[in-house]
């Protein structure tokens, strides 16, 4: 976004008491004053938290769908204007370059995922690029978004925009607000419910401020990510790494098309696929005491390491830590108990119930 958008937002975000992280470029919201509270917005009502760093890319282009088809794991040729889905950008050996979210539109395709990827996501779609008629462009400065969830998040968003907002997963629609347009999209970021909202970054602040004055909650990165823990989503660059094989992520019915033809990485997928299994898989870990494990802290069963945390934080809804784990094949089913630096531990099914 440019300086003064930032800044436009900026200030609204401080109107409502943000209170931001002490390091970094771009400092972030923590919390706006009660982290648990917003959590129960972000769950149980409708909370909104500003986005606007995750990675935006659209492609345009007669070719697109095929192109991206045969880029990544998932079905993409198939897809209508308004449909999405979740997939895996691969490299030559199967290992997991990007976690994306495809937005299917008329005349383009967004792919939408974690800050910090569209450098890294161009690239390497550009270097495979020959004669298809297929622009890409970054639109990291060029639009904004926010996370609007909550079990009431629908029906304040049909108060305020001009249609209803989509009901299915990765479904999506062009919207407005006022005088402005947005893109509305479903996604299962957290749950129960939980919207993307995508508008020009000159309109973000007039968004957010519509939002808060038509009810929902501000809420900062700390009470969206205990419910996105309890969700069971994965961030790229804190769960998933190019050493990550697409299965170890056990999100194959939501993100892998095992009867499509050909995409880069595919016979490392299909070869996992016909030996039945991968070595470990990202689990749910709950710890009984009440410290937060940390990034890298290791699971163990006897004397025997057989996990390692990726992403960590409070559980309001089991009402203890609740941690993003690798746990090794045969010890990550759940009720399987561990022993740990903070005491007993143990794996859980995902999402929370």
């Amino acid at each position: 976004m440019s300086e003064s958008t930032n800044q436009n937002l900026h200030n609204a975000l401080q109107a409502d008491g943000a209170k931001l992280s002490a390091c970094g470029d771009e400092p972030q919201v923590l919390h706006f004053g009660d982290p648990l509270a917003e959590y129960r917005s972000v769950v149980d009502a409708t909370g909104v938290s500003d986005v606007s760093r995750r990675t935006q890319i659209e492609l345009t282009g007669e070719d697109r769908a095929t192109f991206l088809h045969n880029m990544c794991t998932n079905e993409i040729r198939k897809l209508a204007p308004g449909n999405g889905c979740e997939a895996f950008l691969l490299d030559a050996h199967g290992r997991v370059l990007a976690h994306i979210l495809v937005f299917c539109r008329a005349d383009s395709l967004v792919l939408e995922t974690v800050p910090g990827q569209g450098p890294r996501i161009l690239t390497h779609l550009d270097r495979y690029l020959i004669r298809e008629k297929v622009e890409l462009h970054d639109r990291g400065a060029d639009w904004a978004e926010l996370l609007v969830a909550g079990k009431t998040c629908a029906e304040l968003l049909s108060r305020v925009m001009s249609q209803p907002p989509p009901t299915g997963s990765f479904e999506h629609v062009d919207n407005n607000v006022g005088d402005f347009a947005v893109q509305v999209r479903r996604v299962d970021l957290t749950l129960p419910f939980s919207f993307l909202i995508s508008c020009a970054s000159g309109d973000a602040a007039k968004l957010w401020r519509t939002l808060r004055n038509s009810g929902a909650a501000a809420c900062g990165e700390q009470a969206v990510e205990m419910a996105r823990i309890e969700a069971g989503t994965p961030y790229y660059g804190q769960d998933i790494s190019e050493k990550n094989l697409p299965q170890e992520l056990a999100r194959d019915a939501r993100a892998i098309s095992f009867v499509k033809g050909c995409y880069i990485g595919q016979e490392t997928v299909a070869r996992i696929d016909a030996l039945g299994h991968v070595n470990r898989t990202l689990c749910g870990v709950r710890y009984a005491g009440d410290k937060i494990p940390s990034v890298g802290d290791e699971l163990r069963s006897g004397a025997q390491v057989v996990g390692e945390v990726t992403s960590a934080a409070w559980s309001p809804r089991l009402s203890s830590p609740l941690a993003l784990a690798y746990v090794r094949r045969g010890s990550n089913a759940p009720g399987t108990k561990f022993e740990s630096g903070l005491g007993e531990a143990e794996a859980v099914a995902l999402p929370v119930e």
